[in-house]
């Protein structure tokens, strides 16, 4: 879904086809510290420019803010997401975004720029829990929609045309992309270093539902393989929690609970990234994987004819030290990050709003974009 003002700026696109982000939500590089001393001459040759969180750029000229100008970008929370207050992030010293204020005091609706509503909140208050004023919705206040759960688990969907002007979600095309997690490539790359593994294969799950293709396919592939599953219905977690436990297999189930377009949460980019086991993944397709991430760094169950013969690979590689090392060999030049719910989310409406500048449009047909 491209806006009106095209699509936001991506990052470059590396060997493999990833777009590798420079730096965390893919973030101007960071502005030089300006002695006090310039500030206060900028400021009074420039009063547009006074807002201390604006950034004055002598390279530019003294006719030139640079950042968010005179005024801070100020985003409302309509609902805060699941109902469960939250403190607000300080968007510049975490993400290096100038000029971010975030609120969810709903008596500062007239003043934001942005108001950010949960689609699962509105989903349970409906569309009568929208603002109606007084005031009325202010003049160019962009109303962004945002949602990270995938299609199937997305009621209400129906209904919704016409009220929003930005998209925010997992979904590359969306107006403000926030993907669950990234690979970028660090400056100085650190030395890799794969823990101690001395178990094959796991799966935490905490939402079991026999009709859902990954219990199913789980079910076809424990018959021929040894599978320790964490959860509600397994073993309990270690005291570090998913990361520590995982960290001691040498592959991790990455199954989504339906398979949608970049439909690709934190199965893959925490419990198997971050953990440093390899991912078997279970979502959309391969080439859909092969968008955010190296086709070698993960096993795609559509790669096997069937789930006999993805276990008779896995044990393979398992007796095969250089086979399953390869799966590696992307850590050489990128690091994982994985996304930091909610405080990235916010910031980068933020960030966002200042790249869209006057630009404004509105989303027609909200339900078969996001079902497509």
């Amino acid at each position: 879904m491209s806006s009106a003002h095209g699509p936001l700026p991506h990052a470059p696109t590396c060997a493999h086809g990833v777009r590798v982000p420079r730096s965390p939500l893919g973030a101007v590089p960071a502005t030089p510290p300006v002695p006090a001393g310039v500030w206060a001459a900028a400021r009074e040759a420039l009063p547009e420019c006074g807002d201390t969180n604006s950034l004055w750029s002598p390279e530019l000229g003294m006719s030139n803010c640079v950042g968010w100008g005179a005024k801070a970008v100020n985003v409302l929370l309509w609902w805060e997401p699941f109902g469960r207050p939250r403190r607000m992030a300080d968007c510049r010293r975490r993400y290096n975004i100038t000029g971010c204020r975030l609120s969810a005091d709903r008596s500062r609706y007239a003043e934001a720029q942005a108001v950010l509503f949960h689609h699962r909140d509105l989903a349970l208050h409906g569309a009568g829990g929208l603002p109606r004023g007084p005031p009325p919705r202010p003049p160019r206040q962009l109303w962004v929609w945002m949602n990270f759960e995938s299609p199937s688990h997305s009621p209400g969907l129906r209904g919704l045309a016409g009220l929003f002007n930005w998209t925010m979600s997992y979904r590359r095309d969306s107006d403000v992309f926030v993907p669950y997690g990234y690979l970028y490539a660090p400056p100085a790359p650190r030395p890799f270093v794969l823990p101690r593994k001395t178990r094959l294969v796991a799966w935490v799950i905490s939402n079991w539902n026999e009709e859902h293709a990954r219990v199913r396919y789980y079910r076809q592939l424990k018959e021929h393989l040894a599978i320790d599953v964490y959860g509600a219905r397994g073993l309990a977690l270690a005291e570090g929690g998913v990361v520590e436990t995982v960290s001691a297999y040498k592959f991790y189930l990455a199954f989504e609970n339906s398979q949608h377009t970049d439909y690709i949460t934190e199965k893959l980019w925490r419990n198997a990234f971050a953990a440093s086991a390899v991912p078997v993944v279970l979502g959309p397709r391969r080439a859909n994987y092969e968008r955010f991430i190296p086709p070698d760094s993960f096993i795609h169950v559509d790669d096997f004819p069937s789930p006999r013969l993805l276990a008779t690979y896995l044990k393979f590689l398992d007796k095969n030290k250089p086979n399953y090392r390869r799966y590696f060999a992307w850590r050489k030049k990128y690091e994982v990050h994985v996304t930091s719910f909610w405080d990235e989310h916010f910031c980068k409406v933020c960030e966002a709003v200042r790249a869209a500048g006057n630009q404004i449009k509105t989303v027609r047909n909200l339900a078969s974009w996001f079902e497509s």
